[in-house]
């Protein structure tokens, strides 16, 4: 394949079943958390935190080692990640007995890193997102390994699209859907199985003021690049919108909005006292962009919201919260 095309997506399903986990679907209408929903208004929240290696990704970098061809596994693979894309890769490259090296920021959790090596990964530390990608496309010319990238290849918008069509299955006729938005691979993917399926669904973005380099592409109609990247949501803190995944997130995705950090370290916090989920910045993002600027939008409404992942130690948790 060398575009995306949702009606290969039931082989892509039947390809990763019994390998990655069908994450559950949680109706947030326990008494803790009901006090922050509007009234008769539903929300339902898919876990992907509770995924292999703890984010969505693992269904995407699955995909991408299943689609090496022979030569290619025999060289190894290449990215890199803030983290949870290089812990995806690096266990479906364990998964598969593939090599994987993963380029990551100095700044990235050392839980993540140490994740990695114990994988197997060789781990090679950068000063920035920037100069690993500088890094990256000298490894894999020198050494010839297949860069599988976080958010602009075909198996990440089939990954994300799979996991959107488990939230179908198990809640068809969403009103309104709200996703995080990183380089926008997940959004790409998942709203393009909403709107196959059912495309009254609204999707709404959320991505951080201080990375919205979607939101921008969205506004000038071409991928657009960041001169600097500012956000405690680290998983979110992609340097580019790149054109596969920005045309494929432009052709299904109804709204983007840009929320300040500060709503999704609040967040953090709630969802660890209220749903005791211990939750990453870019795991907060769709429910405090719902319960917080979007609340008016979603009353009276059946909506659904992503914990995308949660690859967060405790000091990096303390450390986002501690003037909260």
């Amino acid at each position: 394949m060398d575009k995306f095309d949702i009606e290969h997506l039931g082989a892509v399903r039947n390809a990763l079943s019994g390998r990655v986990k069908r994450t559950p679907v949680l109706a947030l209408n326990g008494s803790k958390i009901a006090p922050l929903i509007p009234q008769n208004t539903e929300i339902f929240m898919k876990l992907e935190l509770f995924q292999h290696t703890g984010s969505f990704k693992a269904r995407g970098a699955l995909l991408g080692v299943d689609w090496l061809t022979p030569t290619e596994r025999e060289k190894g693979i290449a990215t890199f990640s803030g983290g949870n894309h290089a812990l995806a890769v690096t266990w479906a490259s364990y998964q598969c007995g593939v090599s994987a090296k993963v380029i990551m920021p100095k700044f990235a959790d050392p839980m993540r890193i140490e994740g990695c090596r114990e994988m197997g990964a060789e781990v090679i530390l950068t000063d920035d997102i920037a100069a690993a990608v500088t890094l990256l496309k000298e490894i894999s010319e020198t050494e010839n390994r297949k860069i599988l990238h976080p958010f602009n290849d075909l198996n990440m918008a089939f990954g994300a699209a799979a996991c959107g069509a488990e939230f179908i299955e198990d809640l068809p006729e969403l009103d309104i859907v709200i996703l995080p938005v990183g380089g926008g691979g997940l959004i790409a993917g998942m709203a393009a199985a909403f709107k196959y399926y059912y495309p009254k669904t609204k999707i709404i973005g959320v991505e951080p003021k201080g990375a919205n380099s979607l939101n921008r592409s969205f506004l000038s109609g071409k991928p657009e690049a960041l001169a600097k990247v500012e956000t405690i949501a680290d998983s979110l803190g992609a340097p580019s919108a790149l054109a596969a995944s920005f045309e494929l997130a432009r052709a299904n995705v109804d709204e983007i909005i840009e929320i300040e950090d500060r709503i999704m370290a609040e967040m953090m916090l709630e969802m660890r006292d209220r749903l005791n989920l211990f939750a990453e910045p870019a795991c907060a993002a769709s429910l405090g962009a719902a319960l917080g600027p979007l609340h008016a939008e979603i009353s009276g409404k059946k909506i659904g919201v992503l914990a995308c992942g949660s690859n967060i130690s405790a000091n990096r948790f303390a450390e986002i919260t501690k003037d909260l």
